[in-house]
């Protein structure tokens, strides 16, 4: 039995690595007015998210354009006008993540990992009200594939709860089942171009 548990395991975490490659490759196909398109509604849809309409701090992603994720730099611009206290991921010398607080996306940097984060001095956010979370692949169980590092499965146990987590991906990146491996971590909302998902909710 034991042996079967371990097969089962090894099958799952291969069954990611192929469905991680061939998002990516999927992805990269459309074009970038298409994405930006569809960026523009998920961005919307966000906005009208009631968890993230009631937030008052909340954890976004800067987008690694070279890599087609969904745009949500507009939705930083508008949360700020309504007054919340906005946070990006931070990757520290030890490979841990948390988020910190950001006044303004200027400071923001690549810090060696492909994406622009925080200075290691921005203060620590201790607590959240929503976190937008990237994904390559989303299922509407909450179930995620990201690029297969764990940060975002490490950290949201931290924030969430009280913290909403929320998926955000293109509609196309939506599938019926993701294989759940050991350490994975669901999201409570998934938010497409074209839905939304309130996953404890089943719709």
């Amino acid at each position: 039995m034991e042996i079967d548990d371990r097969v089962e395991k090894t099958l799952r975490r291969e069954a990611k690595a192929i469905l991680r490659q061939r998002a990516r490759a999927l992805r990269n196909t459309i074009p970038p007015e298409a994405l930006a398109a569809r960026s523009a509604r998920i961005v919307e849809a966000a906005l009208a998210l009631p968890p993230i309409a009631a937030a008052r701090a909340i954890a976004l992603f800067w987008p690694i354009v070279a890599r087609n994720e969904v745009d949500l730099r507009p939705l930083d611009a508008a949360l700020r006008e309504r007054g919340a206290r906005l946070a990006y991921p931070s990757i520290d010398e030890e490979r841990v993540m948390t988020f910190r607080w950001v006044e303004s996306t200027s400071v923001l940097r690549e810090c060696g990992l492909g994406f622009e984060e925080p200075p290691p001095d921005a203060p620590e956010a201790e607590r959240l009200d929503a976190v937008l979370v990237p994904a390559l692949q989303i299922d509407p169980r909450g179930h995620r594939i990201g690029y297969g590092a764990g940060f975002y499965d490490r950290t949201l146990g931290r924030y969430c709860p009280p913290a909403r987590a929320v998926g955000v991906a293109f509609d196309f990146q939506l599938v019926p089942e993701i294989p759940i491996t050991e350490g994975d971590v669901a999201v409570d909302f998934v938010v497409t171009d074209v839905r939304v998902i309130d996953v404890a909710a089943g719709a």
